[in-house]
């Protein structure tokens, strides 16, 4: 499981110990005064240190450097991604569009998970992953394995406008022996704050028996080249918000959006409700009322089973208070735009998808801080 003119230049290295080719785009553009100079081509220089690149990664004395025939694509000369110069992350840049803010004249949560979802596949594919599972390797794709979200926080501190342009950074790690995990870090491209972060979590399902498998030592050898060697987090700090457990949400509920159904446009590639649909789901049983004066600052949300076209989905919601000051106090080691001063200013819901036969699909919890005045006066 987050995003959304210049040329790019393309190279292939072949590995001589699994005899894989991979590609890498890479964006050849710098920055000049208020624009943009583009180039045609890094040249061989660029294309000798992305080789380098691997031969760190990968621990390898040798790579032999192999001339592909592969041209790059329209997407690949346009999108403005490219990996970091150690090739272990992936930085792009996207510009908000009309269509993807809300009522608050900003962009929506769905927007922020739709481009952490985005930039998470482009890094796939700069990498030489398959774009036709999100991100499945080529072993995965012999043995039919897909990656399905199994958790996902995000945090936004500083919802980007109309026209902003956004800049998010992300990586992958090894989650123990079940899954992966994959981060990112969310910037206002103009000042370089950061103004957003998540994480997620990421369990291997066969795609045909739809159950989950541990992730084999092949799988993690194809893509741990990519990795950071050393743990990165997005939410390095002890006991932050990423790690709390979410309470399974116990009737009666006070608010409730019952008979919810999935469009044929919800569905992904993996032929199943994809994640961030459930994000839209949860927030339909807010109340208008909360809406209206408070915007979302954090959502959690466990995934538990997945969703098929034919299902009934019921959204449940209710308070979670506050038992003490700990989660107000990360606010302040997150680094949030804004401050919560009490705790009138943070509210917090604890959430519930669930089959019209009582199946569990979700559980969620948000976070919500008022929105400044001049919001709240359009």
């Amino acid at each position: 499981m987050l995003l959304r003119g210049g040329a790019f230049s393309a190279c292939n290295a072949t590995i001589n110990e699994n005899r894989s080719t991979f590609g890498f785009s890479n964006s050849i553009r710098r920055k000049k005064g208020n624009g943009f100079v583009s180039y045609s081509s890094y040249g061989r220089a660029r294309k000798a240190q992305l080789l380098r690149v691997l031969a760190v990664a990968t621990g390898e004395a040798k790579i032999k450097q192999q001339e592909s025939s592969h041209e790059p694509t329209l997407a690949d000369r346009l999108r403005l991604g490219s990996l970091a110069e150690d090739g272990l992350s992936y930085k792009e840049r996207f510009i908000v569009r009309c269509y993807e803010v809300g009522i608050n004249k900003t962009a929506t949560v769905e927007t922020i998970a739709n481009l952490l979802q985005e930039v998470g596949c482009n890094h796939a594919q700069s990498v030489g992953f398959s774009t036709d599972g999100f991100a499945t390797t080529l072993t995965m794709r012999k043995l039919h394995l897909i990656w399905v979200t199994a958790r996902m926080h995000v945090e936004i501190y500083k919802y980007p406008a109309w026209s902003d342009v956004l800049e998010i950074e992300t990586w992958c790690q090894s989650e123990g022996r079940i899954g992966t995990r994959r981060d990112w870090i969310l910037k206002d491209y103009a000042t370089g704050e950061v103004i957003g972060r998540a994480t997620s979590k990421w369990v291997m399902m066969n795609q045909d028996t739809r159950r989950l498998q541990k992730v084999t030592d092949d799988v993690r050898d194809e893509y741990l080249i990519y990795c950071p060697k050393t743990l990165r987090l997005a939410f390095p700090e002890k006991n932050n918000a990423s790690l709390k457990k979410i309470a399974k949400l116990e009737d009666p509920v006070q608010y409730s959006k019952i008979g919810l159904v999935p469009r044929r446009a919800d569905l992904d590639m993996n032929q199943h409700v994809n994640n961030v649909t459930y994000i839209g789901w949860v927030l339909e049983s807010m109340p208008q009322e909360i809406i209206d004066t408070h915007e979302l600052q954090t959502i959690t949300l466990d995934y538990r089973r997945e969703c098929q076209q034919d299902d009934v989905v019921d959204s449940l919601t209710s308070p979670e208070s506050i038992v003490d000051n700990a989660i107000l106090e990360l606010k302040g080691i997150n680094g949030s735009a804004t401050g919560m001063k009490d705790e009138k200013d943070c509210l917090q819901f604890l959430h519930l998808l669930r089959l019209s036969d009582g199946s569990e699909i979700n559980r969620g919890r948000t976070e919500w801080r008022k929105k400044p005045a001049k919001r709240r006066a359009l």
